[in-house]
């Protein structure tokens, strides 16, 4: 049901991500032309490719690194999430536990590693990003989604977390939401930030450090050149076409079309979609309480995450995972106001006494998903290539981990991450179109249904199960 101060609610509402529509932008860097050659050249300048260029800086400081993106550092993914960086490295323990149950301790250490490390890198290089050890409070709104959360604590303890789980007058007494019917607190393995300020931070250390960055630069072919590779390159319309002769490549484009022609069975697109309020006034906070400002979640099939940001705004995004036909990603499924209705909707449900609040800006995103919803690795041209993708939209924290994984395989040694289960195995792909398109949203019709059916998963949801296959919102 849509409620009828919804539309005045978007009335306003910006169509560009909040995080991206601010002074503190940098300036675009200028594209790359002519030639130019490079120890090793990042292909992307989202988190993944900012944390390879910085690590690979920081462990050599005479690396030649060059970084190119088709837009400007963070402008993607980087820059359109809502800030969650989360210390697992598999889209949650319990996706973890089933898929790599011999090494999920291990993963687990890693990703707390990865966590603090991010932390530490925040305070070395003064990055202004608003990070908050805050904790993620996933929160049950349909009776039968309790039985889930204690079974999700009990795991949780089980590796250690710091998990809180809460009854319904305690979880309200954290969000004053009439939906909430209890809850779970993980107090130590999340944390909240500002995402485009943490990848121009990550912009500005990596060019401190000499990295070379060309913005506006889209590489459009790779092929082999003697001992190295040879990446083409197209920059804007004051730039002539350049090419980078470099001894090694790191492909960070996640969910945009791949250059290395095996990622496109491995990789979908997916669209997500978020709204942000304006800031709050302090009677409205107090209307909400969320003194410990946790992140939060529901825990339905198609859930939706929120959270405050440093100035009081609630971001409030999730629900709907929509795919096109054949991978499609352009400009114009970034606006879809049939979930903006929905999400505003779903808002005002979730705090009726917020009435009065407006939208300040709306915004969509596409999320590189892989069948097992956590990143994957390899190589390519005898070595010289490595990649990370399917981070499945857990990549403000886990794409560290994922440019150390690719630094250590351009390295060739065997290393403690290059002999980990999650490196070495890849995911299963998707079909090709046009099964790919009816599995998708066959899925998606049924994990709704599911959500209606108190969780009751129906045979094609089991059948995926029992195969390893899937879809997550």
């Amino acid at each position: 049901m849509t409620l009828p101060h919804t539309g005045r609610a978007l009335a306003d509402a910006a169509p560009v991500s909040y995080w991206l529509d601010r002074p503190e932008r940098p300036d675009p860097l200028p594209p790359l032309s002519g030639p130019h050659t490079a120890d090793l050249l990042v292909v992307g300048g989202g988190y993944a490719g900012l944390w390879t260029a910085l690590l690979a800086k920081e462990a050599d400081p005479d690396r030649d690194v060059l970084l190119v993106d088709a837009g400007t550092c963070g402008w993607a993914a980087s820059g359109r999430n809502g800030g969650f960086c989360a210390a697992s490295l598999t889209h949650g323990l319990a996706n973890g536990v089933e898929r790599f149950p011999g090494e999920i301790g291990e993963l687990e250490r890693l990703g707390r590693e990865n966590l603090d490390a991010i932390a530490a890198t925040v305070a070395k290089y003064d990055i202004d990003c608003d990070l908050e050890r805050t904790g993620e409070l996933a929160v049950a709104v349909e009776p039968y989604q309790l039985d889930g959360l204690a079974a999700d604590a009990e795991l949780a303890r089980r590796y250690g977390h710091d998990v809180r789980l809460l009854d319904r007058d305690e979880v309200r007494a954290e969000v004053a939401s009439p939906t909430y019917l209890g809850g779970m607190w993980d107090r130590d393995r999340v944390a909240l930030l500002d995402p485009a300020k943490l990848a121009w931070g990550l912009r500005r250390a990596a060019l401190g450090l000499g990295v070379r960055v060309h913005e506006h630069t889209r590489v459009t072919g790779l092929a082999r050149d003697g001992a190295g590779l040879r990446a083409t390159t197209a920059g804007g319309a004051d730039a002539a076409p350049g090419a980078v002769r470099a001894r090694q490549v790191v492909l960070a484009t996640n969910a945009f079309p791949p250059l290395l022609r095996r990622l496109r069975s491995w990789v979908v697109p997916v669209y997500d979609y978020a709204l942000m309020t304006e800031s709050l006034t302090g009677a409205q906070r107090d209307e909400i309480g969320w003194r410990h400002r946790q992140g939060l979640a529901d825990t339905g099939n198609q859930f939706h995450y929120y959270r405050l940001t440093a100035d009081n705004r609630i971001l409030f995004g999730g629900y709907d995972a929509i795919y096109h036909y054949g991978n499609r990603v352009a400009p114009a499924l970034e606006r879809r106001e049939a979930t903006f209705t929905t999400l505003a909707s779903h808002f005002f449900s979730t705090f009726p006494q917020l009435a009065d609040v407006r939208f300040s800006h709306r915004w969509g995103g596409v999320i590189d998903t892989c069948t097992r919803f956590c990143a994957f690795f390899g190589t390519a041209y005898e070595g010289r290539l490595a990649y990370a993708a399917g981070f499945t939209g857990l990549g403000v924290g886990a794409t560290r981990f994922g440019a150390r994984v690719t630094l250590d395989l351009l390295s060739g040694a065997d290393t403690p991450l290059t002999r980990l289960d999650l490196v070495r195995r890849k995911p299963l792909p998707f079909p090709p179109e046009p099964a790919r398109s009816v599995g998708i949203n066959l899925t998606r019709w049924s994990l709704a249904r599911a959500d209606a059916r108190d969780g009751r998963r129906n045979l094609w949801l089991r059948t995926l199960d029992r195969l390893g296959l899937g879809f997550d919102s």
